[in-house]
């Protein structure tokens, strides 16, 4: 009686910790994903922002990315920080400067990448896979593609457009 006690006790102390590991990984999952919700759900957050975030410790979320209006910054710490769970909000989010000609680069990009009958399907639905941002004439892109002909694609269409200094193609190519 006394062995099958110690061996009872000897299994669960050694299947605890596993135990306690598994839900661990299952809340940081959900919890990413009800952070990740919660920032595709901003209104006006749209194909020229882009939004980042890493999930610390002790339900502490860091958020990072780059957005055309403060308010959009503002507004992204408050939706994260309603999240269950979350109980510190950092907000590296960088706000870009105000430019005509950032503007206009970001439509001629925008233009130049889904008119296209190849990347057009990147921008469809509510959050397209592809996000352009423009800080001082230069493009970076961000997001995800299909294959690696539609992120050189991607990089060619941006650096034809008239006063891109520099192109910076973070498009990543989607295994699934």
């Amino acid at each position: 009686m006394r062995n099958r006690i110690a061996a009872w006790l000897l299994f669960l102390a050694l299947v605890s910790p596993v135990n306690a590991f598994a839900a661990q990984s299952v809340r940081t999952k959900q919890l990413a994903s009800d952070v990740e919700s919660a920032l595709l759900r901003l209104p006006y957050y749209d194909v020229f922002d882009n939004l980042g975030y890493q999930l610390g410790d002790h339900g502490t979320v860091i958020l990072t990315g780059q957005v055309r209006t403060a308010w959009l910054k503002s507004s992204a710490e408050q939706a994260v920080k309603r999240v269950a769970g979350i109980d510190t909000v950092v907000n590296n989010i960088e706000v870009l400067p105000v430019s005509f000609n950032d503007d206009r680069i970001r439509t001629a990009v925008y233009r130049s990448l889904f008119y296209d009958s190849t990347l057009f399907r990147y921008a469809l639905g509510a959050n397209p896979s592809i996000r352009i941002v423009v800080k001082n004439g230069r493009v970076t892109l961000e997001g995800f593609v299909g294959n690696q002909m539609d992120k050189t694609i991607a990089g060619m269409k941006a650096r034809q457009v008239f006063g891109v200094f520099e192109v910076n193609n973070r498009l990543m190519v989607d295994k699934t």
